[in-house]
């Protein structure tokens, strides 16, 4: 991916997109089925938390945030059409409105199928998965609903609970991983600020209390120790 082409996905982060990856992997075809040429591959699993970034606390201590995503989150989505791209960018090699692309989910996760075999480069790419060239893919979508707890010691666990839209899977040539903290950090650092600033407000309180707790403790001693003399 070109300089031009990183910086038009960055502009979709900025939308409000955001980017995860999955492992893509090539599905041998029939006899009769020698025209298709099938990739499958899970968008997401459910219920199953998966690492996503971590940033370092101005105290120098390391947060990690981890993430899931509901078994119910594309309940309701717009999956109206879906395509199948390279890199999120260019030509589009399969669709969920011609047939050439299947989506469905179970109690694993959201999986997709797409017949690379309609057009040439289509052809082309699914050869370049099959020999293990390209093995991974990513997908756009947008949240509409979701959650961050603290979940242990410097530790959060964001919960997607809904999507808002899928909009496309790609094979991908770069490190997902730059998209995804990018985007991952756009749509939850905000939230962690937040939480973590009600969690030592909480704890100003908690050290008020025991102060006084600790004042009044002294001052009944000492009457104590008053009363008896």
């Amino acid at each position: 991916m070109d300089e031009k082409e990183f910086e038009k996905v960055l502009r979709k982060i900025e939308n409000g997109r955001e980017y995860r990856s999955m492992i893509l992997e090539v599905r041998e075809s029939d006899e009769n089925e020698s025209d298709e040429k099938i990739v499958e591959g899970y968008a997401t699993t459910f219920n199953e938390p998966y690492y996503l970034y971590s940033f370092e606390r101005e105290d120098g201590e390391t947060v990690t945030v981890n993430e899931q995503v509901d078994r119910n989150a594309f309940d309701g989505a717009d999956m109206s059409d879906v395509i199948f791209q390279y890199d999120h960018e260019g030509r589009v090699f399969a669709r969920l409105s011609n047939g050439t692309m299947e989506l469905s989910d179970d109690d694993h996760g959201l999986k997709v199928k797409a017949n690379l075999g309609g057009t040439e480069i289509g052809r082309n790419l699914y050869e370049e998965i099959r020999g293990g060239y390209t093995n991974k893919m990513s997908f756009g979508f947008t949240v509409a609903e979701s959650d961050i707890l603290p979940d242990g010691d410097n530790q959060y666990i964001r919960t997607i609970r809904r999507i808002g839209k899928l909009f496309d899977v790609s094979a991908v040539s770069y490190p997902q991983n730059n998209f995804t903290e990018i985007s991952a950090r756009k749509n939850c650092e905000g939230v962690i600020a937040k939480i973590e600033a009600e969690r030592l407000e909480v704890e100003k309180r908690e050290m008020e209390k025991a102060r006084k707790l600790w004042v009044l403790q002294a001052r009944l001693s000492k009457l104590r120790e008053e009363a008896s003399n």
